[in-house]
């Protein structure tokens, strides 16, 4: 799992300032093909933030993270479970810039934007983070297991911002879901559901007074 208190370059920085530096990087190949910066979107801090795997043509043009088909998606998930996205949730992706032709961001390029969304999670200050697909997987939790089987787990880390840990979900990317049709019991749809549920039980928790 990475290390969530791990200091950065950026440790010192702001959101606003983080976010005028993501836009200007040229830390790997995909600057030279991109049109935005995709650094986030929703509070900070925020209760709830979503990592996903990379933009694809509609956020590279836009500048926002999941507004296609996919982001349409979990907003339908999201409103579902009763939560806002707009007021309740922060969205980024494990890399910034769209890849090419959309495929599965190179490690390398992970590496590179991961001191920017280490950041992004400390300043966020987030109670629950979910992972959407295998990149958040593997960069977040460094689970190399497919979804299938850690989906729908609760994992915690130690967080300094904090006095309770953080609690961490790995959920079906929404472009998966795209790709099944069934709503059965037990197939990734109904599963999502029934993760999304827990995750906002686990909000409410959180959000009654002490």
């Amino acid at each position: 799992m990475i290390d969530f208190n791990q200091k950065t370059e950026f440790d010192s920085l702001d959101y606003p300032t983080l976010a005028g530096i993501c836009r200007e990087c040229q830390r790997c190949g995909l600057a030279a093909t991109r049109t935005n910066v995709v650094v986030g979107s929703g509070p900070v801090p925020c209760d709830l933030m979503i990592i996903g795997e990379g933009p694809g043509e509609q956020e590279d043009l836009k500048g926002l993270p999941f507004i296609g088909k996919a982001g349409q998606l979990l907003t339908k998930i999201l409103e579902a479970a009763n939560i806002d996205r707009e007021t309740s949730v922060y969205i980024a992706n494990t890399v910034k810039c769209r890849p090419p032709q959309n495929r599965t961001p190179l490690p390398t390029e992970i590496e590179a934007c991961k001191p920017y969304l280490l950041r992004q999670i400390q300043l966020v200050k987030p109670k629950i983070l979910l992972l959407l697909g295998s990149p958040a997987l593997r960069t977040i939790l460094e689970e190399s297991l497919p979804i299938t089987k850690v989906r729908g787990e609760w994992v915690t880390a130690e967080v300094d911002y904090m006095e309770q840990p953080l609690y961490i979900m790995t959920l079906f990317h929404p472009s998966y879901l795209l790709r099944q049709q069934s709503r059965e019991k037990g197939s990734p749809k109904w599963l999502t559901w029934k993760d999304m549920l827990e995750v906002a039980s686990a909000l409410s928790f959180y959000k009654e007074p002490l």
